[in-house]
């Protein structure tokens, strides 16, 4: 029975990923989708505002989850429906409660293994275990800002040491604020540029966004480094006092 309990979260996990791929609802992941049905999407919103957010919300978390490719168009939705501003925070938190779950089926269902994996090894998954083990908040919020090692590898090294989670979740929502905000600034754009031109040509569109992209660029190479910095100084301000 207990057995059963551990294996319980991954099992579920494992389900709502096969019925995703098997009903072929990732298809759906496109701009494409926001570009044939985004007038629907915002008569919805504009008469079921909180309803929308949550559902928005639920299905980015559920998503992030998953790990099914695509969620980045869910966060250029959640721009085009409810803003920069908002949806920026919306998807932050939603991408962190999914974080959350893979963190704890990690922990449950395969931490034991995991953890003597990572020990007995000495590649990347040992050297993640070991960053996040000493300093949790900064490593996870450099992490999340430069996207140096994959989302969910972060994830799961985190439930196979056993994180507290609430620097681990605080690190998390800060360090994709910036990016979920930039790219639903531009699913904000996507907006009044739909409206002008219902069938527009999305690659040459989004060469017009070099600006924010260029803001990610930043986020992710320059700030984890500064980041490291001020570390570093608190550290040596901390040892002398």
């Amino acid at each position: 029975m207990d057995r059963v309990k551990r294996f319980l979260p991954l099992i579920v996990l494992a389900a709502v990923i096969a019925v995703i791929f098997g009903m072929g609802w990732n298809r759906y992941l496109s701009l494409d989708t926001l570009r044939e049905h985004g007038a629907d999407f915002r008569a919805f919103t504009a008469d079921n505002y909180l309803i929308s957010l949550v559902i928005l919300m639920a299905l980015f978390a559920i998503l992030t989850a998953s790990v099914v490719p695509g969620v980045f168009f869910v966060t250029i939705t959640a721009g085009y429906l409810f803003g920069p501003w908002v949806g920026g925070v919306a998807t932050s938190i939603a991408a962190t409660l999914g974080a959350l779950i893979v963190y704890g089926v990690a922990r449950t269902a395969l931490g034991a293994s995991l953890r003597e994996k990572a020990e007995r090894d000495d590649g990347l998954m040992q050297k993640v275990c070991a960053a996040i083990d000493k300093d949790t908040f900064w490593y996870v919020l450099a992490s999340r800002l430069a996207v140096v090692v994959p989302f969910h590898m972060i994830n799961i090294a985190a439930g196979v040491m056993a994180v507290r989670l609430t620097p681990y979740s605080i690190a998390t929502v800060v360090g994709l604020l910036p990016a979920h905000t930039i790219y639903c600034w531009i699913g904000a754009r996507l907006n009044t540029l739909l409206a002008n031109d219902p069938d527009p040509d999305f690659q040459a569109l989004f060469g017009q966004f070099w600006a924010p992209m260029l803001g990610v660029f930043v986020l992710a190479v320059v700030l984890p480094f500064a980041l490291k910095g001020l570390q570093a100084l608190l550290g040596g301000r901390a040892k002398a006092g």
